[in-house]
């Protein structure tokens, strides 16, 4: 090596360790002085449902780890759309985090052709925070005391049983359309506008049966009779309804899930940060109690990429399972 490639050599070196301790000193000075300010956390649906419930839930142990307040922003409409094409327009920065969920994240970019984002590039998850799967319930004056007698009864009667939902492509619809696949059964969907008015009527008998996730304190209170757990465990708040499994039903697993997620291009150390915070707060025994007591389930603390794959890997599970539904959004 000549002595002009030696110093050039040198030179390299000297500039490349200086570009690194540059980078180093950028992370560390980041991860050193944020968050700086109060936090917000996007919920894309009007206040009072799950993914509010949730939302806050997280918002408050959160805030109390970092030392700033984490603020709920609900931005309801278009089925989570609105409050999601907002938040991938945010700063990517770690000062604006969203509740994502099955339905905007893996369902919607199936549902509708103009999303306004990205589900598979606008995001940087951070933590998954719990799923709450679907539970086949009756009102409390049904005959059906079991899900195998309401199974015979739809296979014995094509067409004759009815299912409410809170809309087409909605958890309820989705799901009912699985074990409609699954079982080979005919059944009549009566698709509602939201779940709240789909409940009120199976309360008042209207219709046969529904595939839920919110309907856990009905349940409780004896105004539904719960017959099967579409999740491959039961849930903490139902100890006594069998799963789907349990009575014979492979497959039938349908879950709404919730995670948090930052805008794609958030710096990785925030990322980092944001993980293990939100992680230490779903654990706690105080949050996940309130979790499980809404007939959610919290699977072991995951990093960003495990939930990063789980999310990519839902949008094609949901694009099989609307196929299998034929549910379309005018």
């Amino acid at each position: 090596m000549t002595t002009h490639s030696v110093s050039t050599f040198k030179r390299l070196i000297v500039a490349g360790s200086v570009g690194l301790l540059g980078v180093a000193a950028s992370s560390v000075c980041v991860a050193a002085t944020y968050p700086e300010r109060p936090i917000k956390l996007v919920v894309p649906w009007a206040p009072g449902g799950a993914t509010d419930v949730l939302g806050r839930f997280v918002a408050k142990g959160l805030s109390e780890r970092v030392g700033q307040p984490v603020v709920i922003e609900n931005r309801g409409g278009a089925g989570g759309n609105i409050g999601t094409a907002a938040f991938v327009r945010e700063k990517a920065d770690g000062y604006t985090l969203l509740v994502a969920t099955s339905s905007t994240n893996a369902a919607n970019p199936h549902l509708y052709k103009q999303l306004g984002f990205k589900a598979d590039s606008d995001f940087a998850p951070v933590a998954f925070v719990a799923s709450i799967p679907n539970v086949l319930e009756v009102n409390k004056d049904s005959k059906y005391k079991t899900f195998g007698e309401l199974l015979a009864a739809a296979k014995a009667n094509p067409g004759a049983l009815n299912y409410g939902s809170a809309g087409v492509g909605s958890s309820q619809h989705l799901a009912a359309s699985l074990l409609k696949h699954l079982t080979k059964i005919d059944i009549v969907h009566i698709p509602y506008k939201g779940s709240g008015p789909a409940v009120s009527d199976l309360l008042a008998g209207q219709f046969d049966f529904m595939i839920d996730t919110g309907s856990v304190a009905q349940v409780k209170a004896g105004s539904l009779r719960a017959l099967a757990v579409a999740s491959e465990t039961r849930v903490a708040a139902l100890p006594d309804v069998p799963t789907f499994k349990e009575q014979g039903l492979e497959g039938m697993n349908a879950s709404a899930w919730y995670a948090i997620v930052a805008p794609a291009g958030t710096p990785a150390d925030v990322l980092a940060y944001l993980n293990k915070e939100v992680n230490e707060v779903v654990q706690s025994p105080e949050v996940k109690t309130k979790l499980e007591a809404m007939g959610a389930q919290v699977p072991a603390a995951q990093t960003s990429e495990q939930v990063s794959a789980f999310m990519n890997s839902e949008i094609k599970r949901y694009g099989e399972l609307i196929k299998i539904s034929g549910a379309k959004m005018e």
